[in-house]
């Protein structure tokens, strides 16, 4: 059973690639791409991959594709 992730990105970040969880359990994702052509959500899936340990083919954007605020499954 896939786990599934809350996630507010924030593109264009100069902070970034950084992940930083909040009080309510979703994620803060701070990448660089910006958020045109699907480059931010691209950045995202990456850097999730990244943090949990898992390949990036097991990253998935459930919901949010034109919104700050997504939800991704991630297969463990």
């Amino acid at each position: 059973m896939p786990t599934v992730v809350r996630a507010i990105i924030k593109p264009n970040s100069k902070k970034g690639p950084l992940v930083e969880p909040l009080d309510d359990g979703t994620l803060q994702l701070y990448v660089r791409a910006p958020a045109v052509e699907g480059k931010a959500n691209k950045a995202a899936c990456e850097l999730l991959a990244d943090h949990f340990g898992v390949a990036k083919s097991a990253v998935r954007l459930t919901a949010g594709a034109t919104s700050r605020f997504k939800r991704f499954e991630i297969d463990s």
